[in-house]
């Protein structure tokens, strides 16, 4: 992929509005130190505009910045998840530019990454935490289908729909790799001193809060998106005039 000076620029001018949104924007304080940082949904709009690896890119410089710099300070129980925006960025933009199989590959992955820690092994004793963790993973993967297979079905219905689902599995993508890091001894037991045990009782009961607030992000993300690829449209500033909102 060829990069201009303009990418370059949007891809600063996306990655500082990342670092301006964390220093405003509240957080979910969930539990040892653990918070989900709500401007993290805008990785999403990212993907959309700039594309998956452009956006990504943006997503990784803004989330790196603003975990270095106040009011991150390079707090270790953020080091792990600093993945998550990139890759909500990523999965958002190869779906949207009709690379969807290789956004369902990677979605895929970290779910079954996921089935071989330690919370969820052996198997089928702790399966259990596994369903709790993934289910709403599961249905956000299977998610990516229609947006690829029923679009212009979807897209009669307005951008509105397409937006809000692509915007949703991208926000689930974010919370399976926070998972998939917490899930590993490392952190878990090294960054945030929780025994294994301790461990599988947050994972259970998160089926009960995640889903609500991944939902919240994915209609701000929407309310955002909608408007920005309408006026972007036939512009140079939109990644490519390609999508699945464009039809043969």
């Amino acid at each position: 992929m060829k990069i201009s000076a303009l990418n370059v620029a949007l891809m600063s001018v996306f990655a500082a509005l990342y670092y301006v949104l964390s220093t405003i924007t509240p957080y979910v304080p969930i539990v040892a130190g653990i918070k989900i940082n709500l401007e993290a949904l805008i990785a999403s709009v990212f993907g959309l505009i700039l594309g998956p690896y452009l956006g990504a890119l943006a997503s990784l410089l803004g989330v790196a910045v603003a975990w270095t710099l106040p009011p991150g300070n390079m707090s270790p129980y953020g080091l792990p998840f600093l993945l998550s925006p990139p890759l909500n960025a990523l999965v958002t933009g190869l779906v949207f530019y009709r690379k969807w199989k290789a956004g369902f590959l990677v979605f895929g992955l970290l779910i079954v990454a996921f089935l071989f820690t330690p919370p969820v092994q052996p198997l089928p004793e702790n399966l259990y935490v596994g369903i709790a963790v993934l289910w709403d993973k599961v249905i956000a993967m299977l998610l990516i289908l229609p947006c690829v297979k029923l679009t212009k079905q979807l897209a009669s219905l307005g951008t509105v729909p397409l937006c809000f689902m692509l915007t949703f599995i991208g926000n689930q993508v974010d919370n399976m790799w926070g998972s998939l890091a917490f899930a590993t001894p490392v952190v878990y037991e090294g960054i945030f001193g929780m025994p294994l045990d301790a461990v599988r009782v947050a994972f259970v009961l998160s089926p009960f809060l995640y889903p609500a607030i991944r939902i919240a992000q994915a209609v701000v993300a929407t309310i955002i998106a909608v408007p920005l690829i309408m006026a972007l449209k036939g512009t140079p500033w939109l990644w490519q005039e390609t999508n699945i909102l464009t039809f043969e």
